[in-house]
């Protein structure tokens, strides 16, 4: 495809290890007309080197793959290309896997047994600087906040026996954060729900270029690197 039209093309890396999972999507993504598939990849190694020379829009990211993970790699490539989107893709829904991939900076996860729409709507959405978290890792990150303790002198004392996979993505302390106006905490309500900026606009009767003036101040605000995070640390706020 030439011209105008593949330009405006999302260009798609996709990494797993399993050949034919690998060939498989790429054959379903690469029929939409708006996404071109640009490179495979068998490893996170792999992965980081095509990131580097081929610039996806999008990565489509396997979590346990030999020589190199899913998580180190989405760690390297969101810190080399912060434009870079990165939506793990995985068989796996362990807590830990699932905290350190929000961590290293995934904006999206989703299972394998995902539907073929929910993956093509997943790379479109973080291509659009929207985050995705399937059903079942949304109810797990509710669930693993429900045990952070509230933020004081009790949480700090007993931050130690917080599950491992939450440390390090829950909410700064209560000095570091800027209060939300009452909209913004509306915005950040609907986030955690899942809802894209268009959704979010027509809840709360704003443009949709509003809507990203206000996902970017309240990232600001609440020191989220991706609107996964952003996602997260919403959850975090409604279990406190």
């Amino acid at each position: 495809m030439t011209g105008p039209d593949a330009a405006r093309r999302l260009r798609l890396l996709i990494v797993d290890d399993q050949p034919v999972i690998r060939r498989g999507l790429a054959l379903i993504l690469a029929t939409a007309p708006d996404i071109e598939v640009v490179g495979q990849a068998a490893d996170g190694q792999e992965a980081i080197e095509l990131a580097n020379s081929l610039a996806p829009d999008v990565v489509i990211m396997d979590l346990q793959m030999p020589r190199l993970g899913g998580v180190p790699a989405t760690r390297s490539i969101t810190a080399a290309h912060s434009a870079m989107r990165v939506v793990v893709l995985t068989t796996y829904d362990d807590d830990e896997l699932v905290f350190e991939a929000i961590r290293a900076g995934a904006h999206a996860y989703l299972l394998k047994d995902a539907s073929e729409d929910d993956v093509l709507e997943t790379v479109r959405a973080v291509n659009r600087g929207e985050s995705r978290l399937s059903p079942a890792i949304a109810r797990k990150v509710m669930e693993q906040f429900r045990l952070l303790p509230a933020p004081g002198a009790e949480a700090a004392a007993t931050s130690a026996r917080a599950p491992e996979a939450t440390r390090g993505i829950g909410p700064p302390s209560a000095p570091y954060e800027e209060p939300l106006t009452e909209k913004e905490a509306r915005v950040l309500d609907l986030i955690a729900q899942g809802k894209s900026n268009k959704q979010i606009a027509n809840t709360v009767f704003l443009a949709e270029g509003t809507v990203k003036n206000y996902v970017s101040r309240i990232m600001d605000k609440l020191h989220a690197r991706t609107r996964t995070e952003l996602a997260v640390r919403a959850v975090s706020r409604r279990a406190s």
